[in-house]
């Protein structure tokens, strides 16, 4: 297939990454096709001149629809799927209800693994494709207050391993990108989650969460070496374009330097030094 005739479904482009990687990929030559779960969003994707339609990830009728219209308007062909749509669920493991953490498995595992299965067909009929997964630096490491999202990035490393090893010659590449802090309205819809399952006043953490909600409500605070969302970019284009694509691209230098310290220091030390980033964070 001609790269220009190649389509790629992205989730998550309400804003942020998703919605700056599908209008970079259409100048780029692709034919995009960006979900939100949104009806407005939808709207000003197509505004935007994108091939743009619903999907909600919690809602496995939308996800088996927007699979199908996608499949049907491509004529069966989809060369890559980039699962993007995802938010964090703040809170200390001790605060999170079951319902909470369903929640953010639902989003951010479940439905990925539900329309990925869906177009998982496809690709083995044509003979090849790309399943890009927006990992996290907290696939690889825990940090406090942040058990939901961590449990849910872990879980996504996990099953995409062994993806990976289950489609070996296939023609199907499975890609993790694992960005640290990139611009975007993530913080600002932690928040959100935030106010709907945690209870701040019933919690040993009270104090704690006081000051995060300060960190949460606060849209110009950024993390220390926070990028723009074209540095996920550069990685979705390698992952798209490299003949042998890498198994994982690590973006920014966070990512980086928790791996080097992971494979460096005994837990405890990595344990210490985690919590000093955490508590850094909530001065």
């Amino acid at each position: 297939m001609d790269k220009t005739a190649r389509a790629v479904l992205i989730t998550g482009c309400s804003s942020g990454i998703g919605e700056h990687v599908a209008l970079a990929l259409k100048e780029r030559g692709y034919r995009v096709f960006a979900t939100a779960r949104r009806g407005e969003c939808v709207a000003r994707l197509k505004g935007q001149g994108l091939e743009a339609l619903r999907l909600d990830l919690d809602d496995s009728a939308s996800i088996q629809s927007a699979a199908r219209e996608v499949l049907a308007r491509t004529g069966g062909h989809l060369y890559a799927v980039f699962n993007n749509g995802a938010y964090g669920q703040p809170g200390a493991v001790e605060d999170l209800s079951r319902q909470a953490l369903r929640a953010q498995l639902e989003t951010n595992v479940l439905g990925w693994l539900e329309l990925t299965n869906a177009l998982i067909p496809a690709m083995r009929r044509q003979g090849e494709g790309r399943i890009i997964q927006n990992s996290s630096v907290l696939g690889l490491v825990g940090l406090r207050l942040r058990g939901a999202y961590v449990c849910s990035k872990f879980a996504l490393e996990g099953l995409s391993d062994v993806l990976r090893q289950e489609l070996h010659g296939s023609g199907i590449h499975v890609v993790l990108i694992e960005p640290g802090p990139i611009r975007s309205r993530f913080r600002a819809n932690a928040f959100l989650a935030y106010r709907r399952f945690i209870r701040p006043r019933q919690s040993p953490w009270r104090r704690t969460y006081e000051r995060s909600e300060q960190r949460l409500s606060d849209p110009g605070r950024e993390a220390p070496f926070t990028l723009g969302p074209e540095a996920v970019l550069k990685a979705v284009v390698r992952a798209l374009e490299a003949r042998r694509p890498r198994a994982r691209y690590r973006v920014t230098f966070p990512t980086h330097l928790f791996v080097t310290l992971k494979w460096l220091l005994p837990t405890r030390a990595l344990d210490f030094v985690l919590r000093a980033v955490s508590r850094a964070e909530n001065r």
